[in-house]
């Protein structure tokens, strides 16, 4: 069974707690990193949880959300086993997983609604890496 980690800031914390309840219903394993309230946080609390689990190999997948998305996603990026996509469109969530097999999905829970975030994560969770020719590009993203 796939385990998929979530972590969100306060802005997040509505859609990550219901798309959590989402992916429970289509069975998969979850684990939330927090945000555990609507109150005012700091998202690098809960986005490093969630990357150090990516970098630990305790979850497969992750999601997380923040306002713009633009500042959790910087913080996941820090970590070496982290592909995180800031995505707002169902087709730039499939392009980040078919070419650059994005492993953290990130969005702008105040730039999206609720229906189309569940759009967004059902194609980015159901399109499969195309590697080739992009696997070389990626092999390329890590500091050594």
């Amino acid at each position: 069974m796939m385990k998929i980690g979530f972590a969100s800031d306060h802005a997040g914390f509505e859609y990550k707690d219901k798309l959590i309840a989402l992916m429970k219903k289509k069975g998969f394993e979850t684990v939330d990193f927090g945000t555990y309230s609507s109150e005012s946080c700091d998202y690098p609390d809960f986005a490093h949880r969630l990357g150090n689990a990516m970098d630990n190999k305790e979850v497969d997948l992750g999601i997380a959300l923040c306002g713009s998305a633009n500042g959790i996603t910087m913080t996941l990026n820090k970590h070496q086993s982290v592909r995180a996509a800031l995505c707002w469109k169902c087709e730039i969530a499939r392009l980040a997983k078919a070419h650059n097999n994005a492993n953290v999905l990130t969005m702008p829970a105040r730039f999206i609604s609720y229906p189309m975030a569940t759009r967004i994560v059902n194609t980015w969770l159901s399109t499969e890496y195309e590697g080739g020719r992009h696997q070389k590009r990626i092999d390329k993203i890590p500091i050594r």
